[in-house]
């Protein structure tokens, strides 16, 4: 049973389809006043955001769990204080997470996060994405470039059936947004109004 303090983690995680335990719940408890205590002052997290840590940030990077389904592997690109990667590899722990981040001070965070939040399924790779090599079966965009700059990035680095999940602006127009030589497919999630969709993107 969730202690009290842990319940609303796992009611809001239900809410799209993704299930924690208490100790993962504890894990984002822990991991959300990191990023109010460290990645804030830092301007890790734009100081309008931090009331709303939470929802805005923690749970919006949640919800992108409910697709990881047979991934092992994955990356997140541009990772910043670790959004989404963090939260979705605290909810999905048979899913190795690397944390691309070319900045040096929040490379630096994200090993800190990793060491106080005991996920060994999570590592930091502080760089380019153009100097990644290995291919991975997801990779996941988060307030980091286009879609079809995204893409283009990624593309090179996902499997054979890999796929690229995009988190999208609520004003994404498919028709338009869709990178040259993918197929893609808009999720929305009703928990979370304020939300755009994900964009699931693969090879055509």
């Amino acid at each position: 049973m969730f202690h009290v303090k842990h319940e609303g983690w796992a009611d809001s995680a239900a809410a799209f389809d993704v299930v924690i335990d208490a100790n993962q719940a504890a894990q984002l408890e822990t991991y959300e006043g990191l990023l109010r205590e460290k990645a804030g002052p830092f301007g890790m997290i734009a100081k309008a955001d931090v009331p709303r840590i939470r929802e805005r940030h923690i749970l919006d990077s949640l919800r992108a769990a409910t697709y990881v389904d047979a991934a092992t592997t994955a990356y997140d690109l541009g990772s910043g204080a670790g959004l989404p990667g963090i939260p979705v590899a605290i909810a999905s722990p048979s899913l190795h997470v690397t944390l691309v981040e070319a900045r040096r001070k929040r490379a630096a965070f994200l090993e800190l996060a990793i060491e106080a939040l005991a996920l060994p399924n999570v590592t930091v790779f502080h760089g380019l994405a153009e100097h990644l090599r290995e291919p991975v079966d997801l990779i996941m965009v988060r307030a980091f470039m286009s879609a079809s700059a995204c893409w283009a990035i990624a593309e090179p680095l996902l499997a054979s059936a890999g796929r690229l999940l995009y988190f999208a602006g609520a004003r994404f127009d498919v028709a338009a947004g869709t990178p040259e030589g993918a197929e893609v497919a808009l999720f929305a999630t009703p928990a979370l109004a304020r939300s755009g969709p994900l964009a699931i993107m693969t090879r055509q």
